[in-house]
């Protein structure tokens, strides 16, 4: 069996992580995770293209399937800081950078890395 290449091991764990924040959010049905393989495609082609932007394709992949969420079915991952006012959603935050995380703009903090909004919303841990 051959090895699984560098780009190989980002791209699983860019999926492994989002679909974390999903199951965290009890949204991981199956049409939301066909969703995350999409973007996953997507990433694989642009990080072919710039390989010195693979520690950014987890935060990449978050934003494409909050972006692809947004428009079927609303706002999501919901921010579990703020407990009043209207719902809204996290940010990834850097947009474009490594160690993503989602924040919250409004309360103005760090909520979760990407991969951990289990901690953050006490939803369902992976395994």
């Amino acid at each position: 069996m051959d090895p699984v290449s560098p780009l190989e091991q980002t791209l699983h764990a860019a999926r492994a992580l989002v679909l974390a924040d999903l199951v965290a959010g009890d949204v991981a049905q199956a049409d939301v995770v066909s969703l995350v393989e999409d973007s996953v495609v997507q990433r694989r082609w642009w990080v072919e293209q710039w390989p010195e932007g693979a520690g950014y394709v987890a935060g990449l992949v978050a934003q494409d399937v909050q972006d692809a969420l947004l428009e079927r079915y609303g706002r999501w991952p919901l921010c579990p800081v703020c407990g009043s006012g209207d719902p809204h959603a996290l940010d990834v935050e850097p947009e474009l950078g490594p160690d993503p995380h989602w924040v919250c703009h409004k309360a103005g903090v760090k909520v979760a890395s990407i991969g951990s909004l289990a901690h953050a919303t006490g939803g369902a841990a992976s395994s």
